[in-house]
C-alpha cells in the first residue's frame, strides 16, 4: 500500500447516506444501541430508525467514513412549531464504532449536521440520551450543549402476565 493510500485511509470524509447504506448503519445501530446501553430507552433502535429519517429528512441522515468504510453516523431532524417562530433541530441518533471514539469522528458528524441545519434555519438543536450516559453527556457538553433537564420516563411491560384473581361469591 503506498503512502499515499494510507493518508487517504486516515482521512475522515462526512456525506449523505445512501441506500446503499442502510444495512452497515443499521448493523453499527445494533451494536451501540442495546438494551445494556439504555435499559429504560423510550426510543428503541430498529430498521425504521434509519427509513424513516431518511425519507423525512434525508440531507440530516450522515454518515463518517475511514479509508471506505462506515465508522459513524448521525440522523436528524428538523421539527416546526406552529406555536413558535424557530425552527428547532433534533439530533436523534449518533454513533461511532466502537474503539474509534473519541477520535474526532463524533465532532466531524455533529459539525457537519450544525452546519447543515443552520442552513436550514434551525436556531436551536435539542438532543437527549439516558441520565446514565456519562460519556454521552460529556460528549454533548463539550460541542456547548448545557440546560440539562431531567424527565421522568415510565414503563409498564404488558409482556408480563399480571393477572387479577378471581373473587368468588
Amino acid at each position: 500500500m503506498s503512502s499515499q493510500q494510507n493518508e487517504m485511509d486516515d482521512t475522515l470524509y462526512i456525506r449523505e447516506i445512501t441506500i446503499d447504506d442502510f444495512a452497515e448503519v443499521f448493523h453499527l445501530g445494533e451494536q451501540l444501541f442495546t438494551s445494556d446501553y439504555s435499559p429504560s430507552m423510550y426510543r428503541t433502535w430498529d430498521e425504521y430508525e434509519i427509513t424513516t429519517l431518511y425519507n423525512s429528512d434525508s440531507e440530516l441522515c450522515l454518515v463518517a467514513e475511514l479509508g471506505n468504510e462506515i465508522v459513524g453516523f448521525a440522523l436528524g431532524t428538523t421539527v416546526d412549531k406552529s406555536n413558535s417562530a424557530w425552527k428547532y433541530g433534533y439530533l436523534v441518533w449518533i454513533g461511532v464504532r466502537p474503539g474509534l471514539q473519541k477520535k474526532g469522528v463524533g465532532d466531524g458528524l455533529f459539525n457537519e449536521i450544525k452546519k447543515r441545519m443552520i442552513d436550514q434555519g434551525v436556531r436551536m438543536v435539542i438532543i437527549d440520551t439516558d441520565a446514565d450516559n456519562e460519556a454521552g453527556i460529556r460528549f454533548f457538553k463539550k460541542l456547548g450543549f448545557g440546560n440539562i433537564q431531567k424527565h421522568v420516563y415510565m414503563t409498564l411491560n404488558l409482556a408480563k402476565k399480571t393477572r387479577k384473581k378471581k373473587t368468588r361469591k
